[in-house]
C-alpha cells in the first residue's frame, strides 16, 4: 500500500516531519560516530538548528489541529445531549452592564 504524504497546510514550508527528523537522525549520528572537521562540524549543526525548527513547527500545527478537533468534539457531544451550548468563545457582553464585571 503507498504511503500517503501528510500535509500540515505549510507544506511548501520544508520537508515532512518524517524527513526532518530522518535528516536530524542522520546529523546526530554523523555528528557523534565521524572524525568531521570543525567546519563540517558547524554545517551540520546549522542543519540540524533548521531541521529542529521545523520539527517544532509541525508538531506544534498538529497539536493545534488535535485540539481544534477536541473543542469541536466537545462541542458536539453538548449539541447531541440537548444542552445549550454557547455560541461564540468569548463571555456574555451586553450593551446594558458595560461596567458590570461578570464571574460566569
Amino acid at each position: 500500500m503507498a504511503r500517503r504524504k501528510t500535509t500540515t497546510g505549510d507544506a511548501d514550508d520544508g520537508p515532512s516531519f518524517e524527513d526532518a527528523l530522518a535528516g536530524l537522525e542522520a546529523i546526530v549520528e554523523a555528528m557523534e560516530h565521524e572524525q568531521l572537521p570543525l567546519e563540517d562540524l558547524v554545517t551540520q549543526y546549522e542543519k540540524g538548528s533548521k531541521l529542529l525548527e521545523r520539527c517544532e513547527t509541525v508538531l506544534q500545527s498538529a497539536r493545534e489541529r488535535i485540539e481544534l478537533i477536541t473543542l469541536r468534539s466537545r462541542q458536539e457531544i453538548r449539541d447531541d445531549d440537548g444542552n445549550s451550548a454557547p455560541t461564540s468563545a468569548g463571555p456574555d457582553v451586553s450593551d446594558d452592564d458595560d461596567d458590570d464585571i461578570r464571574l460566569f
